[in-house]
């Protein structure tokens, strides 16, 4: 049977294959200048970096889409908002890149880094691709279609909760300062209550583990912008609640303020234990 020209499945289709090309040709540019020397620099003040890896993926991806759509908007993470002619299909679409989320981590040599793509279709993500170089490992997903990875449709945690608390994973905005209150607050709340809590400093690699249900749940204090489309429309095609730390629904997106990025994502039976963790740091001002 042939789909309506609205089913989501059909509608995206050729976007997802673009990113994937993409992505994948740009981690294969990644994996084979690992080892290599290149050339890194400062990015800001809060001790991230940038290195020549970064921007020659960038520049691969940004390439890719443009020669296929190139009316789309880009807003890339080193070279910025990139614009097309927005007008031209009749809707707003906008692609974000993370070339090599995980730059730190490349620096001092440890394989755990990821690229990231995603389509924007006004403010909700349609398309994201996470694809590890290290594992040649893709992992997609469509809007109202499921993610998906190399063992097939993904379901997030299935298992539950172990005595020992949970397995979590934790991320913060380069703007957040070392000594915030809240942050901190969090963080100690959630490192005396989990089994371990991971920071893999590679947001959209957590992603992917949360929407293949290797850890139990994620936290995140103003994340980054560029990063959440993509590994938010993973885990929740996977079948994980994402709520705002206060309880709410999570509205944040990528062109919001940072205070909009804060999170708490599980299975959603794990939901009312993950939200009281966070609760227990309220008095230090969490929102």
């Amino acid at each position: 049977m042939t789909p309506a020209p609205d089913d989501p499945s059909e509608q995206f289709a050729a976007e997802r294959e673009l990113a994937v090309s993409a992505a994948r040709e740009a981690g294969a540019l990644l994996r084979s200048r690992f080892q290599d020397d290149y050339r890194v620099r400062a990015k800001g003040d809060d001790g991230d970096v940038v290195t020549e890896l970064d921007v020659l993926a960038e520049e691969l991806i940004v390439g890719r889409i443009q020669e296929r759509f190139p009316h789309d908007r880009i807003l890339a993470e080193e070279a910025g908002a990139l614009e097309g002619d927005r007008t031209a299909n009749g809707t707003s679409r906008t692609w974000l890149i993370d070339p090599l989320d995980g730059s730190n981590n490349v620096v001092i040599g440890l394989p755990a880094y990821v690229v990231g793509i995603a389509l924007c279709v006004g403010d909700a993500a349609a398309v994201g691709v996470v694809h590890d170089p290290v594992t040649d490992r893709t992992w997609t997903a469509l809007t109202g279609c499921g993610a998906y990875g190399p063992l097939g449709r993904m379901t997030g945690p299935g298992r539950a909760l172990s005595p020992a608390g949970p397995l979590l994973a934790w991320t913060q905005g380069h703007g957040v300062a070392r000594d915030d209150p809240t942050a901190g607050a969090l963080k100690k709340v959630l490192e005396v209550r989990s089994r371990r809590l991971l920071q893999l400093w590679a947001p959209l690699l957590t992603w992917s583990m949360l929407a293949r249900g290797a850890i139990d749940g994620f936290v995140g204090y103003r994340a980054e912008a560029i990063d959440l489309p993509a590994g938010a429309l993973l885990a929740t095609e996977a079948g994980v609640e994402i709520r705002a730390l206060d309880g709410s629904p999570f509205r944040g997106n990528a062109t919001g303020p940072d205070t909009d990025r804060s999170f708490v994502a599980g299975r959603p039976d794990d939901m009312p234990y993950l939200l009281d963790l966070v609760g227990r740091s309220a008095a230090a001002g969490v929102r």
